[in-house]
């Protein structure tokens, strides 16, 4: 199982992963973030903010990113919740899920300490496994009750995609779909358009989504694969200029060559009894595409190949 785990000149636990053909992953022990993940040419496909501060002890803007046990800004937690902003261990004791032995994988696991009951009194092991294959990057969030009472929680994967020009770029399969606005104060509406193209700030949490979603970059004829189950809902997000230059750690420029499309449960929370587990499952890939006649071609993403 080729994984390497680096320190940088601060101090932060860097996992690399590799897989024979030739791409790549990194992942930080603080936060359990993706930070990178590069195809078999060596081209990046996840989006870092070029103000990233890599000395701070927070979460960076980019990569993917765990948001635990909240989305948003509610009660007393931090935005998005503390997943994001603690060291992760390595999980020993991945089960029941079975050991990865011809992939690049690994495990990791984040427990609740005396500091989160204080905020959120409510005793869990959230654990992650991330696995590198071909043209491929899956995620496999779980997160375990051990408490003697029933919890609820919000959960989303941040996926940061790397893409050339966001107004060159389509998202298809969220048409027909009721989302919540967060520009207009979650006012719910219906999609009407046959799919989603960017010319000013979007903030849309899309509802009772599908299990695969297709994000079309005309500019490098790439098209990311999501692929999802256990999260329900799809957040759209790009701040577009004004939002950008108000944001510090995101460059002025930045929201030119990013987009943001998560995995979340956020309307309706997960409901764990005493022991119980939640599982989810999040599959990123690429395939080379062209856009013709408002089909992908030759291959219809969304609909088989």
């Amino acid at each position: 199982m080729p994984l390497n785990i680096l320190h940088d000149a601060d101090g932060f636990p860097r996992l690399i992963l590799t897989e024979p053909a030739g791409s790549s992953a990194e992942v930080l022990l603080y936060g359990g973030q993706v930070v990178s993940w590069k195809n078999e040419r060596r081209e990046e496909l996840l989006f870092m903010s070029s103000k990233a501060v890599w000395k701070s002890h927070k979460a960076f803007r980019g990569g993917i990113s765990v948001c635990f046990p909240q989305f948003g800004n509610l009660g007393l937690l931090e935005q998005h919740g503390f997943s994001k902003n603690k060291l992760w261990s390595l999980d020993s004791d991945p089960s029941p899920l079975p050991l990865v032995n011809h992939q690049s994988s690994v495990d990791l696991i984040l427990k609740s300490t005396e500091e989160d009951l204080k905020t959120w009194p409510r005793s869990f092991e959230l654990r992650l496994r991330i696995t590198l294959s071909p043209g491929k990057l899956t995620l496999i969030p779980r997160v375990r009750n051990i408490d003697n009472k029933a919890f609820s929680y919000n959960f989303a994967l941040c996926n940061y995609l790397s893409v050339s020009d966001i107004s060159e770029v389509r998202v298809e399969g969220l048409e027909t779909l009721d989302y919540f606005d967060n520009l207009m104060r979650r006012e719910r509406f219906t999609e009407q358009a046959d799919a989603i193209t960017f010319d000013s700030e979007i903030d849309r949490v899309y509802l009772s989504t599908p299990t695969k979603t297709a994000i079309i970059d005309h500019e490098k004829k790439r098209t990311f694969v999501l692929r999802k189950d256990g999260m329900p809902d799809a957040v759209v997000w790009n701040p577009w200029d004004k939002k950008a230059k108000a944001l510090q750690d995101l460059g002025d420029e930045d929201y030119k060559s990013m987009l943001r499309v998560d995995c979340a449960a956020i309307e309706n929370t997960i409901i764990l009894k005493p022991f119980e587990e939640w599982k989810g499952y999040q599959e990123l890939s690429t395939v080379s595409s062209s856009y013709c006649s408002g089909q992908l071609d030759p291959r219809k993403v969304l609909y088989g190949f």
